[in-house]
């Protein structure tokens, strides 16, 4: 029988085997360029640059642990000076893995000067049946700045046949212009996940959502996306208010969110995505 002495011990086990990482970059712009000014990597994170010398930078985020479990910690920390262009993307689709334990944690934090262009372009997050996580996004961006960012989370893995039937995700972002709060958005499931999404009045059944999160956007936006009802392989909502616009996705699936995913930032006219999005 174990005693109760032994508690802090396995805790303390428990921590050591727990994957970290940090990512601290920033990016400024000579005027015809954008390059990297400082670059911090720590634990199993590191960042590539592909394009090195271009007009916009292109980071590749990379998890040498290859996902995220239980007690995990990871936090990614980006800041884009004035003037500068920077498109910020993941090798490969995240995992967050099965766990008993604690939550998996993740901490994103960026912030663009007055000029600047941040497109946040990862690919998508994939929850394993029973994962746990909590992630906060917090974005300061100054008069001026320009924001793209995707985020999108699939509940399990279709082609395993796996459904995500139980779990937990907290998920929280905050987005302010000049310190004023202009977006405050909070997902939070707990327990039986797909019962949950299966509400017609939540997801409807759907097995994959995304967000895509346009500053400056306006209803211009709104009806490059309007534009393309009926051709969606899921279901798709949009608004824009002071200067920002927002899209829904929803899709039984990863492989269909990808496609509508694609289809609306082609109808937006941004730049080229990058190359690891078509592997």
């Amino acid at each position: 029988m174990s005693s109760r002495s032994d508690t802090p011990a396995r805790k303390a086990q428990f921590d050591a085997n727990r994957a970290r990482g940090r990512i601290a970059l920033e990016v400024a712009s000579d005027g015809r360029r954008t390059a990297r000014t400082s670059v911090h990597e720590e634990g199993s994170l590191r960042v590539r640059f592909p394009n090195a010398g271009s007009a916009e930078c292109e980071a590749v985020l990379v998890n040498t642990a290859g996902g995220i479990a239980g007690g995990d910690r990871f936090a990614l920390d980006v800041a884009v000076g004035a003037g500068a262009r920077l498109c910020v993307c993941t090798a490969a689709a995240e995992k967050i893995y099965r766990t008993h334990g604690p939550d998996s944690e993740i901490a994103v934090t960026l912030r663009v000067a007055p000029g600047g262009t941040l497109r946040w372009l990862p690919q998508e997050t994939i929850l394993f049946d029973g994962a746990q996580v909590a992630r906060t996004i917090d974005i300061d961006l100054a008069s001026g700045a320009a924001l793209v960012m995707v985020e999108s989370l699939v509940f399990g893995r279709a082609a395993m046949g796996e459904t995500m039937t139980r779990g937990r995700l907290f998920d929280r972002w905050r987005v302010r212009c000049d310190g004023r709060l202009v977006f405050a958005d909070a997902v939070r499931l707990d327990g039986a996940v797909a019962e949950t999404l299966a509400r017609p009045a939540v997801a409807g059944g759907a097995g994959a959502l995304a967000t895509i999160l346009l500053a400056s956007g306006d209803e211009t936006v709104a009806a490059a996306v309007r534009a393309l009802e009926g051709g969606f392989a899921g279901e798709c909502g949009v608004s824009a208010w002071n200067g920002i616009a927002l899209v829904r996705l929803c899709a039984r699936d990863g492989a269909a969110l990808r496609r509508d995913l694609l289809a609306v930032l082609s109808a937006l006219g941004n730049s080229a995505l990058p190359r690891l999005w078509m592997n």
